[in-house]
């Protein structure tokens, strides 16, 4: 029952904790990459157990997070939240302490667990908690805090690379977890009271099934049981779908990609997505490997993304309220496709503000302009009564973007072994990499201008 009013010391304390939930997991997701150089060389990691550090995380989080968003909403989002969180904490602390590169993927997966019970809850608590003339300021409120915590992971990652350790990225979110549940202690428990018991636990293992095997498939091209992967993939997916065709509350309603919208828009946000989680991924070890720099510059060369998302994403959303969501979801990919192709000047001789940061911001210009309507667009393509859940597929699309690219890239730029610390033939695959990203771009812009209306009803 929504009761906490904005501006109180109960609403501070929701936002607070709900803020310091979520800015955890991105924390962790924006520190991850630039510590891989420095985790291979310490675990003496081959290139595909770097992509399984990300790709653990990601796999987990990905097939998992409507699952963790329906039981926060039958058990209460409080509950699950507060689980996620020390779930979240322990797999960090298993991460920190991985005497391995086996051991700190499967402590990977572990703590994708518990971001996918955390992350739904976040917002939920909020949603739920606050009387609804104060939810939109709860959110931007919990929107600018959780930006911060973005913005300010390369850094507080990087200086804990370059002058501690790679394992205190994953070592600091134990105590921060810690008092994220002492303030859940003062939100009130809500529920969707027409949530029940009935879960699509089958659908859920399917779907990690399935993009468990992909993910095997693509990162070992070249090993033997590669078809015996693919096949798997192929007979798990195609069991999810007929599993969510008959289940009687399927994880994913196949009817909401009977709209064209719907399935365009998702469609566009595999690539773009898929683009975006493998740029981060190769220019932060570019960065390091072949042009020397160290963790922490590494980490801010992004800095101009998250800085152009914090101060016009909102923006970016005023205008595609105005002028309909096709335009800014075409020329925001094709705009990010330029800036990508401005990073090609990255290499040995690099310098900052030459050939990082005009790439960087033109990108994170392109990204502002699309985020915003594209969210819109999917909302508005649902029926009002499935529009969380539309969100929360969407969500999910993007992180499995993200988790295939960075898993099929690497091997198709002939990328193996130890390559990632062989300066020579990283930059080689470097730049062919982003020219694939920015083809992804393209075509992600491509598919909104041929299937996004100009004006979504809604």
């Amino acid at each position: 029952m929504s009761e906490v009013a904005w501006g109180t010391a109960r609403g501070r304390t929701v936002i607070a904790a709900a803020s310091l939930g979520s800015g955890l997991t991105f924390l962790d997701s924006s520190v991850v990459n630039i510590a891989l150089p420095a985790i291979g060389a310490d675990l003496d990691a081959s290139l595909a157990q770097l992509q399984w550090v990300v790709n653990g995380y990601l796999l987990a989080l990905s097939a998992l997070i409507l699952l963790g968003g329906s039981l926060g909403d039958r058990f209460g989002r409080r509950r699950i939240f507060v689980l996620g969180t020390i779930w979240f904490a322990i797999a960090s602390a298993l991460c920190g302490l991985a005497p391995t590169a086996e051991a700190l993927v499967a402590a990977r997966v572990l703590q994708g667990i518990g971001g996918a019970l955390l992350t739904p809850g976040s917002l939920a608590m909020i949603q739920g908690a606050f009387v609804p003339d104060d939810r939109s300021r709860a959110i931007g409120a919990w929107s600018g805090i959780s930006g911060i915590a973005l913005a300010i992971g390369p850094l507080i990652g990087g200086l804990l690379i370059d002058y501690v350790s790679w394992r205190w990225i994953f070592l600091i979110n134990p105590p921060l977890a810690v008092l994220t549940v002492v303030l859940a202690r003062w939100v009130p428990e809500t529920r969707d009271p027409r949530a029940h018991g009935r879960f699509d636990v089958l659908g859920a293992v399917l779907a990690s099934t399935a993009l468990a095997a992909l993910t095997i498939a693509l990162i070992g091209w070249t090993d033997p049981l590669m078809p015996l992967a693919a096949a798997v993939a192929a007979v798990s997916a195609i069991a999810f779908i007929l599993r969510e065709r008959r289940a009687a509350e399927p994880m994913v309603p196949l009817f909401l990609f009977g709209n064209r919208t719907f399935s365009a828009a998702n469609l566009m946000t595999l690539l773009v997505y898929g683009a975006l989680g493998a740029i981060t991924f190769f220019l932060v070890i570019e960065l390091q490997t072949v042009s020397g720099w160290p963790a922490l510059y590494a980490g801010l060369a992004t800095l101009p993304i998250t800085i152009c998302m914090l101060l016009l994403a909102a923006r970016g959303g005023a205008l595609g309220q105005r002028i309909g969501p096709r335009i800014p979801m075409t020329f925001g990919p094709l705009v990010m496709a330029g800036g990508t192709l401005l990073l090609l000047t990255v290499g040995p001789d690099v310098v900052w503000w030459r050939d990082v940061v005009p790439g960087m911001t033109i990108f994170g210009l392109g990204l502002a302009l699309m985020v915003a309507p594209l969210t819109a667009t999917v909302l508005a393509a649902a029926p009002a009564d499935h529009a969380g859940l539309a969100s929360g597929i969407n969500n999910a699309v993007a992180r499995a973007g993200s988790l295939l690219a960075i898993a099929a890239l690497p091997v198709a730029v002939g990328l193996g072994g130890d390559d990632y610390a062989n300066a020579p033939v990283f930059d080689a695959a470097y730049s062919a990499s982003l020219v694939i990203c920015a083809a992804l771009l393209v075509a992600g812009g491509a598919i909104s201008w041929l299937m996004i209306p100009s004006r979504v009803p809604g």
